[in-house]
C-alpha cells in the first residue's frame, strides 16, 4: 500500500486555550518493531488532550508531541512482529499523536473494530475503555451487587462505566450537573443519576448504606466527600483532578473502616500493562459491543482542522458522551 511521505496534522503551537491548535503538515512516521502505522479515519478527543494544551501533562520522551491518545483506521505498514498485517481495520490505544492523518502506535495497543461498529465509533473505544477496565474493574475489583458510584456520569468515562458496570451487575450511582444529563444516565442504566447542583451525593449514597467502590475523576473537595460516601470496605479510585490535586484528610476513618484509597493514570503506563489491558478488553468486553449490550456513546464530531471547536465543546462541559475528529471518514 502506497504510504505518502507528507500528511496534515494538528500541532499545539504554544501551551494556552483551544486556539493555540493549529493545522500544519509534518513528515509521516514509520513503524519501527512491533508497531503499526495507522491511516487514521478518526480520532477521539479527551480530557488528557486539552491538559497537554495547556501544558499541564507532558506527553513521555519517547511519545510524539501531537495530542490525540486513541484512534481507529486501517492498517497501512507494520513493523517486525506486530501481529496486524496490512488492511486490518483497527482502534488503538496511543502514546500521542493521534490528531494526524497517520500515527504509529504498538500493534499490541490495537484491538479489531467490534463487529457492528462503524470506524467513527471504533475511535471512541480505546482510550475510554482502556481507564475504565483497569481502574474499575482490575483496580477497583468491582462485583456485581456492589454499590457503585462514578461522577461526571454523562461524559465518555461515565457513560462507558454505568453501561460496563450494570453488565457486572452492579447497582450504579452517578452525578451529573443537570437534569437532563441525569435523565441521560438512567437511561444508560443508572439505577441513581445525582443532579449534584442541588443533591448531596453523600447523603444520597450513604442512605443506600455507603459505595463499596467510587470512580472520581474531580479531585479537591470531592476527596473528603468521597471518604465519608465510601461503606466500610469500600474503594476510592481516583483517575484526574479537575477540582485539584490537593485535600485536607482526616485518615483516621481509612484505618477504622479499612478504606483503600487508589488511582492510576493509563499513558505512563508500560507498553505490556497496556498489552495485558487490550488482551482482557479484547476477552472481556469485546464480545458485549459486538452483542451490542455496550456501546460508545455519541456526542459530536469535528473535521479534523477544527479541533479547536472540538476542544471548546469538551471544556463547555455540554457534551454527554465523546467527542471525535473526522480525518479520513469512514473508509470504504
Amino acid at each position: 500500500m502506497d504510504v505518502p511521505e507528507r500528511m496534515q496534522i494538528v500541532e499545539i503551537s504554544q501551551h494556552g486555550g483551544p486556539e493555540v491548535l493549529v493545522q500544519a503538515e509534518r513528515d509521516v512516521p514509520r513503524p519501527k518493531a512491533g508497531d503499526v502505522l495507522i491511516r487514521v479515519a478518526w480520532a477521539g478527543v479527551n480530557r488528557p488532550d486539552a491538559l497537554q494544551r495547556a501544558g499541564n501533562y507532558a506527553p513521555p520522551p519517547d511519545a510524539s508531541d501531537l495530542p490525540g491518545l486513541e484512534a481507529s483506521g486501517e492498517v497501512v505498514a507494520v513493523g517486525e512482529g506486530a501481529g496486524w498485517s496490512v488492511g486490518d481495520r483497527v482502534c488503538g490505544l496511543l502514546p500521542g499523536g493521534g490528531y494526524a492523518e497517520y500515527v504509529t502506535t504498538p500493534g499490541a495497543h490495537c484491538l479489531p473494530v467490534p463487529e457492528g461498529l462503524s470506524l467513527k465509533e471504533a475511535a471512541c473505544l480505546p482510550e475510554t475503555y482502556f481507564t475504565v477496565w483497569t481502574n474499575v474493574f482490575d483496580r477497583g475489583r468491582l462485583r456485581g451487587g456492589e454499590r457503585f458510584l462514578v461522577h461526571g456520569g454523562s461524559s465518555g468515562i461515565g457513560t462507558t462505566a454505568i453501561q460496563l458496570a450494570r453488565e457486572w451487575g452492579a447497582r450504579v450511582f452517578t452525578t451529573a450537573g443537570t437534569d437532563e444529563k441525569c435523565a441521560f444516565c438512567a437511561e444508560l442504566g443508572a439505577e441513581r443519576a445525582i443532579n449534584y447542583k442541588t443533591e448531596d451525593f453523600v447523603d444520597v449514597l450513604r442512605s443506600e448504606g455507603g459505595a463499596d467502590l467510587i470512580l472520581d475523576m474531580v479531585g479537591g473537595d470531592y476527596i473528603a466527600r468521597n471518604i465519608r460516601t465510601l461503606a466500610d470496605d469500600g474503594r476510592l479510585v481516583q483517575i484526574a483532578f479537575l477540582g485539584g490535586a490537593k485535600a485536607e484528610l482526616n485518615f483516621a476513618p481509612l484505618m477504622v473502616r479499612r478504606l483503600t484509597v487508589t488511582g492510576s493514570t493509563l499513558r505512563p503506563q508500560s507498553d505490556g500493562a497496556k498489552a495485558a489491558i487490550a488482551d482482557a478488553l479484547r476477552e472481556h468486553v469485546w464480545p458485549l459491543l459486538a452483542a451490542g449490550k455496550v456501546r460508545p456513546i455519541m456526542d459530536s464530531e469535528f473535521a479534523l482542522a477544527e479541533a479547536s471547536k472540538a476542544h471548546a465543546r469538551m471544556e463547555s462541559s455540554d457534551h454527554m458522551g465523546k467527542i471525535v475528529l473526522r480525518v479520513a471518514g469512514d473508509m470504504t
